[in-house]
C-alpha cells in the first residue's frame, strides 16, 4: 500500500540522480586506470627488488626537471583524493534516495532478493574498500603502521609486510572486495554512460567486467602470495 510521498520528495532535493551516477561512473572509470597502474607497479616486484626500487625511484622522480620531486605523486594523490571524496558523496547520496523511495512506496518491507543482497554487498564493501585504502597509505606511503618492524627500502617493505601470513589475508580479502566493485562497477558504469545499447553489448560489457575484475584480483594477489611462499626474497 503506498504511503505519503513527502520522503520520496525530500530524497529528490539536490543533484539529479542522473548526475550523481554519472559522477559515480566517471570517478570509478579514474579508479580502474588507477588500479590498472598500481598492479603492474606491484608486479614489478617480481623482477627483483633492484627492479621494484627502481620503479618506486622513478615515480618519486618522474617529470623532473619541469616538476619537483615527488610533483606527479602528488598530483596523482590530489586528484585521486578528489575522485574519492567525489565518488562516496555521489555514492552515499544515491544510497539513502533509494532507501527512502523504498520506505515510501511500500507500507510493508519487501522481500529480500539477489538484488538487494548485491546492492549491500556493493555499498558495504566499498566502505570496507575504503578503510583497507587508509590502512595501505598508512603502511606502505607514511609508515605509521608497520609490520615486522621499519625499512627504509620501499623492497623491503613490501617483502617482509608479505612474509606474514595475517597480512596476506588483510590483502586477499580486500581484493575479494575490491573484484566484487570491479565487477558491478564496470556495469553499472557502462549503463550510466549508455554503452549498453544492444543485447549483445550487455553480454560483451558483461564479459569485459569479469575479465577485468579477474585480471585486478590475480594481479594484486600474485605478489603478496609469492612472497609468503618464498618465491620472493
Amino acid at each position: 500500500m503506498a504511503t505519503s510521498t513527502a520522503p520520496a520528495r525530500a530524497a529528490r532535493k539536490g543533484p539529479p540522480s542522473i548526475l550523481l551516477k554519472t559522477v559515480v561512473a566517471v570517478t570509478g572509470v579514474f579508479f580502474i586506470l588507477f588500479v590498472l597502474v598500481h598492479m603492474y607497479g606491484n608486479l614489478m616486484i617480481l623482477s627483483g627488488p633492484e627492479a621494484f626500487d627502481e620503479y618506486a625511484h622513478h615515480l618519486r622522480t618522474f617529470g623532473e626537471p619541469m616538476l619537483p620531486e615527488r610533483g606527479l605523486l602528488w598530483v596523482a594523490r590530489i586528484g585521486l583524493l578528489a575522485s574519492v571524496l567525489l565518488h562516496i558523496w555521489a555514492s552515499m547520496t544515491l544510497w539513502r534516495r533509494a532507501g527512502s523511495a523504498r520506505s515510501s512506496r511500500y507500507a510493508a518491507k519487501p522481500k529480500t532478493s539477489y538484488g538487494t543482497f548485491y546492492a549491500k554487498a556493493m555499498r558495504w564493501g566499498g566502505l570496507a574498500l575504503l578503510a583497507f585504502v587508509v590502512f595501505h597509505i598508512l603502511h606502505f606511503t607514511t609508515q605509521t603502521v608497520t609490520i615486522a618492524g621499519e625499512h627504509a627500502s620501499p623492497a623491503e617493505r613490501v617483502i617482509t609486510s608479505f612474509g606474514v601470513w595475517w597480512a596476506v589475508l588483510i590483502y586477499a580479502v580486500a581484493m575479494v572486495f575490491l573484484g566484487m566493485h570491479l565487477l558491478h562497477g564496470v556495469w553499472g558504469a557502462a549503463m550510466t554512460l549508455g554503452l549498453n545499447t544492444s543485447l549483445q553489448r550487455a553480454e560483451q560489457i558483461r564479459f569485459v567486467s569479469i575479465l577485468l575484475a579477474t585480471i585486478v584480483v590475480v594481479g594484486f594477489l600474485i605478489p603478496p602470495f609469492a612472497i609468503l611462499f618464498g618465491f620472493i626474497e
